[in-house]
């Protein structure tokens, strides 16, 4: 099995994003910013603001490291 294979595996099919919280709401949900600059209130609060979260169908799963990320066009 190749990596992206396994990668793909990991993740599974559902609709992952990485977001950018920017606000924890107090209510059980979360604001932040994703890649594409859009605005999104996600349920959980597990990450706090100025940190990346990994969110799976509108909901956050868990921390992710605050890495440079790099578009390159082949």
């Amino acid at each position: 099995m190749n990596v992206f294979s396994r990668f793909k595996a990991l993740i599974g099919s559902a609709n992952n994003e990485l977001v950018n919280i920017t606000a924890n709401n107090g209510d059980g949900t979360s604001t932040g910013t994703t890649l594409a600059g859009n605005t999104v209130v996600v349920k959980g609060e597990g990450v706090s603001t100025g940190n990346r979260a990994l969110v799976r169908d509108g909901e956050m799963v868990r921390p992710m490291p605050n890495l440079v990320v790099v578009e390159v066009d082949v």
